[in-house]
């Protein structure tokens, strides 16, 4: 079964969450980011939300873990809780 790490900053406006990625796009540190912005409890963490399999998080959350490229930011992700942006850590399929 498919397994997949990921970590997330998870922001109310589209605007905020472009505003980010384009900082880590710049050089700055996700997970700095993720400390300092994310309104999830992951934030703590740098937004790492662990290993998980499909179906286990939100559809749209699921639809890019399972597909992107690993290591590259993606986003915004519109979900019911907020914009995220999204990087695949690692996934073994």
């Amino acid at each position: 079964m498919a397994r997949a790490t990921a970590r997330h900053i998870l922001v109310a406006s589209e605007d905020k969450c472009n505003e980010l990625k384009s900082a880590i796009e710049g050089g700055a540190d996700f997970a700095q980011i993720a400390k300092d912005n994310s309104s999830c409890p992951s934030s703590r963490n740098g937004g790492d939300l662990g290993s998980f399999g499909p179906g286990q998080m939100v559809k749209e959350f699921d639809t890019v873990v399972f597909s992107a490229p690993v290591g590259v930011v993606q986003g915004p992700v519109k979900t019911q809780f907020g914009y995220h942006l999204l990087e695949v850590t690692s996934r073994q399929d």
